[in-house]
């Protein structure tokens, strides 16, 4: 079935191709009428008709805007094939024994049933085309049935070769769609088995990281509680347990912040106040581990984003960097406008390069390598990069120096500060 918009512009060149067919052989007829003083004036006023009958339907198809349905369809294409018919039978009938051309009006009836109808509406076609030449001919020399029968043949062949040509495209096209919605179909199930082998990877991995706090717990308690244990002993078991259920509580919400994380509500934020907070925040862990935090921002820099969000995600970085580097270290947390009209920000360390088959994974939930970490910090901050229309990308992985960078959208100044 063709669609509104392809019938429409099917319809639009025939009907204009016919248009300028009668036209040409309107203006012909009345320059023969002058001249030789023939075609009967009744010749030129039937085409004069069927111009401005051809005019108008032009005219309708063009301003029309609603979809044409099927059955409109279908009775349009028909009306062509009986206009042309009609048009061309009338003429014919109107200068028989004479000279007549009037059988060129079939072309595009022809045409217009082996391109939309079946074999058989189109060979009737051509046989009322074969039809009215040969009634052109009718009480004329014998050399005018020759001409008539060698038009007769070309009707057949072009009738026959397009419709033979014009299906078999659609059948291609057929097989073609056909062939799509098969790769369609596959690919949405290695989508589906993809996102069902994440979820048994994810959940192995979330299982193996409660099964260890829990464990701890469990035996931590259970030595608590046995008979002749000391106070002092006792009071260690306990403290184990308490800090193993801190450590279980920190993993389920880190969690549930990557596989629920809240919508993003951006605002006009001072990036510099939102970068030297992260780094206040952070400087108390960097000091423990003997490691420096620089921060180089333009204190005016301005930025739209979700001033909550963005800080999680920054301090995530900034901490896994300073778990990375070595005492004496220095960690620099850098933004600035780029060309494209956005903020990028960079947090740089030392501690590199990354090996290769920690990167291919490095943003992949609950994989660590870090001592005590849940593997969820980089996966959370990607999360949120992304929340804004961005990522977080590692930019630079050499010796001595890596770079892990995202961008933000930049303040457009149509906002005010809140």
């Amino acid at each position: 079935m063709e669609d509104h918009d392809s019938f429409r512009r099917q319809e639009l060149v025939f009907a204009a191709l016919n248009l300028l067919l009668i036209g040409a052989l309107l203006a012909l007829q009345a320059i023969s009428r002058f001249v030789r003083g023939r075609p009967t004036a009744s010749v030129i006023v039937v085409l004069a008709g069927g111009f401005l009958v051809q005019a108008v339907y032009l005219i309708w198809l063009r301003t029309r805007k609603a979809r044409i349905s099927e059955v409109t369809r279908r009775f349009l294409t028909y009306w062509s094939l009986g206009f042309n018919s009609m048009l061309a039978l009338v003429l014919t009938s109107l200068t028989i024994r004479g000279d007549t051309a009037y059988y060129a009006l079939m072309l595009l009836p022809i045409l217009e049933a082996s391109f939309r109808l079946s074999l058989g509406v189109t060979i009737a076609v051509i046989a009322l085309a074969d039809l009215i030449s040969f009634m052109g001919a009718y009480g004329l020399k014998f050399g005018e049935y020759i001409e008539a029968g060698a038009m007769s043949v070309i009707y057949t062949v072009m009738g026959v070769l397009v419709w033979m040509l014009v299906n078999n495209l659609r059948a291609r096209e057929a097989s073609f769609v056909r062939n799509l919605q098969e790769l369609d179909r596959t690919r949405q199930q290695l989508l589906s088995e993809e996102k069902l082998a994440a979820i048994g990877r994810l959940s192995r991995a979330i299982a193996h990281e409660i099964r260890n706090p829990v464990a701890m717990i469990s035996s931590s308690l259970a030595t608590a509680t046995r008979p002749g244990q000391d106070e002092t002993e006792r009071e260690e078991m306990f403290s184990i347990a308490a800090k193993e259920a801190e450590r279980l509580e920190r993993l389920t919400t880190d969690f549930l912040v990557y596989a629920c994380p809240r919508p993003v509500q951006p605002s006009r934020v001072n990036l510099a106040d939102t970068l030297n907070y992260v780094a206040t925040v952070a400087r108390a862990h960097a000091a423990n581990e003997g490691v420096t935090i620089d921060v180089a921002v333009d204190s005016n820099l301005e930025g739209e984003f979700d001033a909550t969000q963005m800080y999680q995600a920054l301090l995530n970085l900034v901490l896994n960097a300073i778990d990375a580097c070595n005492r004496g270290d220095l960690v620099r947390l850098d933004a600035q406008k780029n060309g494209s009209g956005k903020i990028r920000i960079d947090v740089v360390d030392p501690a590199g390069p990354i090996p290769a088959e920690i990167v291919a994974r490095i943003f992949e939930p609950l994989f660590t390598t870090k001592q005590g970490g849940n593997g969820l910090g980089l996966a959370i901050a990607r999360n949120i990069a992304r929340a804004h229309g961005s990522d977080i990308l590692l930019r630079i992985n050499e010796s001595r120096r890596v770079c892990f960078s995202m961008e933000i959208p930049a303040h457009s100044g149509s906002q005010s500060l809140r």
